[in-house]
């Protein structure tokens, strides 16, 4: 365990201290739970209540913090305490797992897969032929890469991941346990002879850099060209893309949402959990769908959907206001 003073965790924050210039610090915790000698986060003005019964020593706050730390405890005060936040908890991060082998005498590589210099590869590993993994990239155990695939840079790969052939992730990206990527798109016809006739999906899936991909999460491959998703977008776990659809950069995708085939969204789009959209739609710049929506039309840049099916924000809260009455009468 990692002990730091409270100078030290300052010296990354660039913050204020407010207090105790002594304290020495074990780790981070929420405030509730914090003991002595851990720091935790005031974030909102509703949880200044909580720190007159908090055990921690030290908050990283807002700078409009109404109230003073106390006796023997200290605040840090910052511009942002939940972006301070991700930097503290990178402080005391414990190391990753351990790797005895650069490439574990388990894994199996094709001979005409190109692997570049730094990166691990764990236990059970396979990489297909004619793939590329790149400089430093992490494969942790029963990971699959197969034919033609391309991995990035510094991208990791934790355990059970199966990559499709012929898809591409980018630089420094995360791909978390179990995830699927490049799977068939879900294409089906009427067939007089089949009854449901299979169509084939020859695309692929084009991941950009620094995209983050949560557990048992699919992303299937285009029926044409390629599923995209853009630069900086991080995806829940247990989320469904479908094929042909398109995520631009820095896009937000929570637990459990989906997108039906041939999806476009825009930059900086945030999708609730829950969340389920039709396929052949456009979502533009910006917009924000609420948790549990249905959106069955093209969404303007900068609007927020609420509601199943899903209207514009102002419109749906008026809906759910009258039914609120009507109940009450």
């Amino acid at each position: 365990m990692k002990n730091l003073s409270i100078e030290e965790i300052n010296d990354v924050l660039k913050g204020t201290i407010i207090g105790n210039l002594n304290l020495i610090i074990t780790g981070p915790e929420q405030i509730e739970q914090a003991k002595e000698k851990e720091i935790t986060f005031i974030g909102h003005k509703k949880y200044e209540k909580i720190w007159a019964n908090s055990n921690a020593s030290v908050a990283v706050v807002n700078e409009d913090i109404s109230i003073e730390p106390g006796i023997n405890k200290a605040f840090i005060k910052v511009k942002n305490a939940d972006l301070a936040m991700s930097q503290v908890l990178e402080m005391f991060a414990p190391a990753p797992p351990i790797f005895h082998h650069d490439i574990h005498p388990t894994a199996t590589i094709d001979s005409n897969a190109s692997i570049g210099k730094g990166t691990k590869i764990g236990a059970n590993c396979y990489v297909g032929p004619n793939a590329v993994i790149g400089d430093n990239a992490i494969l942790y155990p029963n990971v699959t890469i197969l034919d033609e695939c391309t991995i990035g840079n510094y991208t990791t790969i934790w355990s059970g991941t199966v990559v499709r052939e012929r898809c591409h992730i980018g630089n420094h990206c995360i791909i978390h346990p179990n995830a699927t990527i490049g799977a068939d798109g879900f294409g089906f016809r009427a067939c007089p002879e089949k009854g449901l006739a299979k169509i084939p999906q020859i695309g692929n899936v084009r991941i950009g850099d620094y995209v983050e991909i949560g557990a048992n999460s699919c992303v299937d491959r285009g029926k044409f060209s390629s599923t995209i998703i853009g630069d900086g977008c991080k995806i829940d776990n247990l989320v469904q893309i479908g094929h042909n659809s398109k995520m631009g950069k820095f896009c937000i995708m929570s637990g459990n949402s989906g997108l039906a085939g041939s999806v476009t969204l825009g930059n900086g789009v945030i999708i609730g959990g829950s969340a389920s959209l039709k396929d052949h739609i456009t979502v533009g710049d910006g917009a924000i769908i609420g948790a549990g929506s249905g959106v069955t039309g093209d969404v303007a840049a900068k609007k927020t959907m609420l509601g199943y099916p899903a209207v514009e924000a102002r419109t749906a809260l008026k809906q759910w206001a009258i039914l609120k009455r009507m109940a009450t009468t």
